[in-house]
């Protein structure tokens, strides 16, 4: 059940055989059935998960209008880390699009990881380094492409999301309407 969270790990920081072992009383599983939540909007995010099976989408509920603004997967983490890092509730809501299953780390025990591991901050320090890097270049892709040309990155960089996630949430992460969508898909066939 940990060998994912600890390959993961290993791939960024040198993990100790104890370090591993204490890794793993850490982290509790959790098991997410489809259409369940992770986090909703007005909770504080107190935990940071990570995806062993499953697949999340993060969301914004704007006056009723639903916008995806991102996925998350297999050997990946989820959280609001706004809410997080802020202690305040989030904004976001983030929820399984298939049952999922998930090791789940509190708050406290990533301190404890950050505070008592030898390389645990490098650790954090790399994990928010790329989240920053992913986030800026969404952001820079929402206002400089076209959501034809974002469909087709998806398409390129990630084709299992494709069979994976359902038209409608896909069209919303592109900013477009599923009737936009299927003229795009039109159009590429």
């Amino acid at each position: 059940m940990y060998k994912k969270l600890l390959s993961n790990i290993s791939s960024y920081i040198h993990l100790s055989e104890e370090e591993k072992i204490e890794l793993e009383s850490l982290f509790l599983f959790k098991s997410i059935k489809k259409n369940e939540f992770f986090l909703r909007e007005g909770e504080v995010a107190n935990s940071v998960g990570f995806i062993n099976s499953g697949l999340f989408r993060y969301y914004l509920n704007e006056d009723g209008e639903i916008k995806t603004f991102a996925f998350s997967k297999e050997n990946e983490y989820i959280s609001n880390h706004e809410s997080f890092l802020t202690k305040t509730p989030s904004t976001k809501s983030i929820q399984a699009l298939e049952d999922s299953e998930i090791l789940v780390i509190s708050r406290e025990g990533l301190e404890k990881f950050y505070e008592e591991f030898n390389e645990g901050e490098k650790f954090g320090r790399k994990i928010m380094e790329g989240l920053f890097i992913y986030y800026l270049q969404e952001l820079t892709s929402f206002y400089s492409h076209s959501p034809e040309q974002r469909y087709l990155k998806i398409l390129e960089q990630q084709p299992e999301l494709i069979q994976r996630i359902s038209q409608y949430h896909i069209a919303s992460y592109l900013g477009i309407k599923p009737q936009s969508l299927s003229r795009i898909r039109s159009r590429l066939a």
